[in-house]
C-alpha cells in the first residue's frame, strides 16, 4: 500500500508543477512579494515551497513575464513582483489553454468506461 501512496504521491507533484506557473501570474496581478505570494497560493489550496518559488519567479524576471522592484521604504526591504504587459499577455492566454484543457479532462473524467 505504501508503494502506492508513494507512486500517487510523485503524479500528483507532476499534475501541480504543471500548473504552478499559472497560479503564480493569477496573483501577480498586483504586487506581491515571496512570502505573500506563499501565503495567498496555500489560502487557496495551492502548496509551494518558497524554495521553488524564488527560481520560478527570477526565470519568469528573465523571461519579461514579470518585474520586480525593491520597496525599502518599510522596516523590512521586500522584492515585490507584478506582471508585465507581455506578463498580462502571457497571463491570459495560458489562463484560456487552461480552460479549455481542464473542459476537455472534466470531460474525458465522466465518461463511463
Amino acid at each position: 500500500m505504501a508503494e502506492l501512496e508513494e507512486l500517487v504521491a510523485g503524479l500528483d507533484l507532476e499534475l501541480r508543477r504543471g500548473t504552478l506557473v499559472l497560479c503564480v501570474l493569477s496573483r501577480l496581478t498586483t504586487p506581491q512579494y515571496g512570502y505573500s505570494l506563499v501565503q495567498e497560493l496555500s489560502e487557496k489550496g495551492i502548496a509551494i515551497d518558497i524554495s521553488t518559488l524564488y527560481p520560478l519567479l527570477r526565470r519568469l524576471e528573465r523571461q519579461g513575464i514579470c518585474a520586480a522592484e525593491w520597496e525599502t521604504s518599510g522596516a523590512k526591504p521586500r522584492k515585490y513582483y507584478q506582471l508585465t504587459e507581455q506578463g498580462r499577455q502571457v497571463y491570459q492566454e495560458l489562463k484560456e489553454h487552461w480552460q479549455n484543457i481542464a473542459t476537455s479532462i472534466s470531460a474525458l473524467l465522466e465518461e463511463k468506461p
